[in-house]
């Protein structure tokens, strides 16, 4: 490679890193400044952004990008110097504006620096906002009038495309690449300093080894001092991420024609980067259907008594290994009465009105459970929550729902730290080892003799009924089963489930490895490890087998 065009390369990575989290900020900007046009200090920031942006595709030979950020910096200077009012036309406009850089910035690094129709158009619209500077505040343009459904679904091809990047720290960028590789060496230590614990334990028993075993003691402090410091690396704070949703929640109650706006608490909360990257999708689908779905409309709110504009609460905090985030929301609420309707025309014949709300609520996270219909309180909140569900599951996660007619709704996710190591507990099914998360074992104990051999059912602990599934005829292990086969009672939701293995091995910290291939398709397996004595385990995704074991009826 020739060292220029290696000089280039870092350039182009530094630019589009700043030109990210300058896009950022403006587009954090336009949305509070529309509720406070006059706050000097933000609209400052916003300028300087767009400025900076201009400045540097023209250092770097973007002249197409340049010219459109050269129209945006004229209107933004025109409402800086107190000649145009920002009303939501013009914010509607210049949001628009921050996705036409975004695909520019994009086109423009891969080498294609250009102009379509699309942004053309944008141009012609910013050049006529910066005209009209003279008109009374408050005032909408002729062009910026859309028909909502059309509204509606720019803003669904919008967050499809946009290109988010990993949140960034404001003093440090560490290629992530050099992090995995951090990390995968600390996975490999950790595989050599198991096996080493391992000798040395049946060293113990045979002779006198106190000075290998205390540098034994030794490097492993080591090495967990080691492992705590590229677990921080890879930290990051929500607050960046969640600040991406003023957008979302702006734009969906524009299009929709509501008022809503966005709260946060627990922005200085730290989470693993790849936790961030498969949280997003989920999160834009909660956010936009508080919003859609669960907010009403002004005239609806004010008859209730409720404020004209809607509340949405993103929360987020750690409760011991794991984070918990909330997407709250002041809207219309669950009703029971319609969710046992809608459950029972879906042929569901178990006692409905019996169940737990929890229990109940979580009915919306079922595949296909709503309808196209949008006009009861639960209306469209079935649809795409089961792939919410699914993606929160993959990630060794667990989503609750939790809601009342008229107080409306709170979604949780209740996620791992990082995705990269557990604490796991191992068992033995045949000749195979598989993992659970330590943290949804609640106990364990022998399985009753005289329970027979099936491979789901219900047994009866401390005189309550629970269900349970036997992993050696989930998996078809063909080794015949042992003597004595062992519970363990595991945590789901707001109940209690029980695995059935051959035998328990014991606590033990993992790293999980991919799988790739057939495996990567099976259900009931999220990962593999590889233990210390050179085997390979399955990591157990827990909540697929939970509920094979609570199919037909056998909850209690």
């Amino acid at each position: 490679m020739d060292p220029m065009d290696f000089d280039r390369d870092e350039l182009l990575a530094i630019f589009s890193a700043e030109t990210e989290d300058n896009l950022r900020e403006m587009e954090e900007a336009f949305v509070r400044l529309e509720s406070a046009p006059d706050d000097v200090e933000t609209l400052q920031a916003v300028f300087r952004a767009a400025h900076t942006i201009k400045g540097n595709a023209g250092g770097l030979g973007f002249p197409a990008l340049a010219r459109f950020a050269h129209a945006l910096e004229e209107v933004l200077d025109r409402i800086r110097s107190g000649s145009l009012a920002l009303s939501t036309s013009i914010a509607t406009v210049l949001l628009e504006s921050v996705d036409g850089l975004r695909e520019l910035v994009v086109a423009a690094i891969a080498g294609h620096d250009g102009l379509r129709q699309e942004h053309l158009d944008l141009i012609e619209r910013l050049m006529t906002v910066a005209e009209h500077a003279d008109r009374p505040r408050g005032d909408a343009l002729p062009s910026a009038a859309q028909d909502r459904d059309d509204r509606r679904a720019s803003i669904g091809r919008r967050w499809a495309d946009l290109e988010g990047a990993f949140s960034r720290s404001q003093t440090l960028r560490v290629d992530i690449e050099k992090l995995d590789r951090m990390l995968n060496l600390t996975g490999e230590i950790a595989v050599a300093r198991e096996r080493l614990g391992d000798l040395l334990d049946r060293c113990t028993r045979t002779g006198q080894v106190e000075a290998v075993v205390e540098a034994h003691r030794a490097a492993d402090r080591l090495f967990l001092d080691l492992q705590e410091e590229v677990m921080k690396i890879r930290m990051v704070p929500l607050g960046p991420t969640f600040r991406q949703f003023f957008r979302a929640v702006r734009d969906v109650a524009t299009a929709s024609g509501k008022q809503a706006h966005l709260e946060l608490s627990g922005e200085d909360v730290d989470v693993d980067t790849n936790v961030i990257e498969h949280l997003r999708d989920p999160l834009t689908h909660l956010v936009r259907n508080a919003v859609d779905h669960g907010i009403e409309s002004p005239e609806v709110r004010l008859a209730a008594g409720k404020e004209p504009s809607g509340r949405v609460h993103l929360n987020a905090r750690h409760e011991g290994g794991s984070i918990v985030i909330q997407v709250q929301d002041d809207g219309a609420g669950l009703d029971r009465a319609r969710i046992i309707a809608r459950a029972r025309a879906h042929g569901d014949r178990r006692d409905l009105d019996a169940m737990p709300d929890g229990e109940l609520f979580r009915l919306i996270l079922e595949p296909g459970f709503s309808t196209a219909e949008r006009v009861t309180e639960f209306s469209g909140r079935g649809v795409g929550m089961d792939v919410v569900r699914r993606n929160v599951e993959r990630l060794r996660g667990s989503i609750a729902v939790d809601g009342r007619p008229g107080a409306g709704t709170t979604i949780t996710l209740r996620l791992p730290l990082t995705l990269a190591i557990i604490r796991g507990f191992s068992v033995g099914v045949g000749d195979d080892t598989y993992v659970v998360p330590l943290d949804s074992v609640v106990e364990c104990l022998e399985f009753p003799r005289d329970a027979g051999d099936a491979g789901r059912g219900v047994l009866s602990l401390r005189g309550r009924p629970l269900p349970y599934l036997r992993l050696r005829h989930h998996f078809r292990c063909a080794t015949p089963p042992p003597e004595r086969e062992n519970v363990l009672v595991m945590r789901y939701y707001d109940q209690q489930v029980c695995l059935v293995v051959d035998r328990l091995i014991g606590e033990s910290q993992t790293v999980i490895k991919p799988l790739g291939g057939v495996l990567g398709s099976l259900p009931g397996l999220s990962g593999s490890a590889i233990l210390g004595s050179g085997r390979v385990a399955l990591i157990l995704e827990v909540d697929t087998l939970l509920r094979e074991a609570l199919k037909d009826g056998l909850a209690a």
